[in-house]
């Protein structure tokens, strides 16, 4: 990443926070936030609990658009095998355990109960749990469950910031390791930037919004400077 580029960026970000319509993506900082406090991995009725966590009082893109359901569709996938989606979760949680590895493991056990699925519901036009190719479920639950340490994937948005802050490696297919160590280096420099997150804070409500610490800023700055609309690309 060219650092002149970067503090472009930065710069044309710190403008948008103190304009009216920066407040267009903060629904996603109420949905970390109820998941915060519904997630509970020993809940007996775990797809209530799944259900429950996944919330937003505003809308439900982030889960339910046309012809993308992964949401209902994990639901339906976790009361067929309740105790298997549970262990799919603890496993795509465990920390100690590579990204990479984790997040194609969770998407390999999907298949596996969408098979099942398709096998108990074959008048069923279902097929696909929508957590595999772009990895924008497996990064949303993440981002949820760590908010100071994941936030959203977007693989076009993100290639597009790489080719915007003049990155000489371009990923061509989904990297998650490449995408989580770019986030996280965004969110440091961020911080460095200074009164820039507290601009940002100032848009969060008090027991609407998630107001810890959380890496979902990185999102909200990558999907402004890849917006044409945004005014931000010289």
């Amino acid at each position: 990443m060219q650092l002149k580029r970067l503090q472009h960026y930065f710069a044309e970000y710190r403008k948008y926070l103190q304009r009216a319509d920066a407040r267009e993506r903060l629904y996603i900082w109420e949905s970390q936030r109820c998941f915060q406090e519904k997630w509970d991995m020993d809940a007996e009725d775990w797809p209530a609990m799944y259900d429950n966590a996944l919330q937003n009082s505003h809308t439900r893109r982030l889960w339910k658009r046309e012809a993308y359901e992964p949401k209902q569709m994990m639901l339906e996938l976790a009361r067929l095998q309740p105790d298997f989606a549970h262990h799919m979760f603890s496993g795509l949680f465990n920390e100690e355990k590579n990204l990479e590895s984790r997040a194609s493991r969770f998407v390999y056990y999907c298949d596996m109960l969408l098979q099942e699925y398709r096998e108990q519901h074959p008048r069923s036009i279902e097929n696909s749990h929508y957590h595999d190719d772009d990895y924008h479920m497996v990064f949303l639950y993440l981002a949820f469950r760590y908010p100071d340490r994941y936030t959203l994937y977007d693989a076009p948005a993100f290639t597009r910031l790489l080719e915007l802050l003049g990155s000489p490696d371009i990923p061509r297919t989904n990297d998650v390791e490449r995408f989580a160590k770019v986030s996280t280096t965004l969110y440091k420099l961020l911080r460095k930037e200074e009164g820039l997150l507290d601009l940002h804070r100032r848009r969060l409500q008090e027991g609407l919004h998630f107001m810890g610490e959380s890496l979902l800023v990185v999102y909200d700055f990558y999907q402004f400077c890849t917006d044409p609309r945004s005014g931000a690309q010289p």
